[in-house]
């Protein structure tokens, strides 16, 4: 899956003008309940203002806390100019990079904006991959690093007929072996297809309905 799928389009994004006053951007921040938003000049991507980068921004200039958000502007307190998206990246690589950040622009080939990721959209994503909202059991296990083991997998996943709600892999640290997370409906042949996984090489680490 590509970022483009999983940005918000420009139309259904909150966004703000390089002159727009911090005190409309609050409030916007606040009756959207989000920690930043894309800022714009014209329909060219310009930068960032976060929540955070506000009232830093105020600490650091002291006064009156009306007059600063009154008087200073997004250009004032912008951030992550550099920090775009170009809409072709996997979104497996947005998780780490918007660790951070509340958001990260999407900008086409001219810097026009054309939508937004959030780390929102980004851990719904990865919740997706591990079934998170659907009931089922959750079976960790690993396996020896060889061709052919997850087809074997799902050879036995499928002569139990078990339905796989999500397929996760990790590398362990030597390389040679590989962890599994699978997350499968809720049958009563559990105890079966767990003995039919440790019969053909996978070494079972936890069980767990959830």
């Amino acid at each position: 899956m590509f970022v483009k799928s999983i940005m918000i389009p420009k139309y259904k994004c909150i966004t703000a003008q390089l002159d727009e006053s911090l005190q409309n951007i609050l409030e916007k921040l606040d009756g959207n309940e989000i920690d930043g938003v894309p800022v714009l000049d014209g329909d060219q991507y310009a930068g960032v203002v976060t929540r955070y980068g506000i009232y830093e921004e105020y600490f650091k200039a002291g006064g009156e806390k009306d007059d600063f958000l009154q008087n200073k502007v997004a250009a004032d307190v912008l951030c992550l100019q550099e920090q775009i998206l170009h809409g072709i990246e996997i979104f497996e690589s947005t998780l780490v990079k918007l660790k951070d950040i509340p958001l990260m622009a999407v900008v086409d080939e001219k810097g026009k904006f054309q939508g937004a990721v959030t780390r929102s959209d980004a851990l719904d994503q990865f919740q997706s991959a591990f079934g998170v909202h659907r009931e089922g059991v959750r079976i960790a296990f690993t396996s020896v690093e060889t061709e052919g083991r997850i087809a074997r997998l799902a050879d036995i996943a499928h002569q139990f007929h078990e339905h796989i709600i999500s397929l996760v892999t990790f590398d362990e640290t030597d390389k040679l072996v590989r962890r599994i997370v699978m997350k499968i409906e809720k049958k009563d042949n559990i105890d079966k297809f767990v003995k039919k996984l440790e019969e053909s090489g996978f070494r079972i680490l936890d069980i767990h309905e959830v």
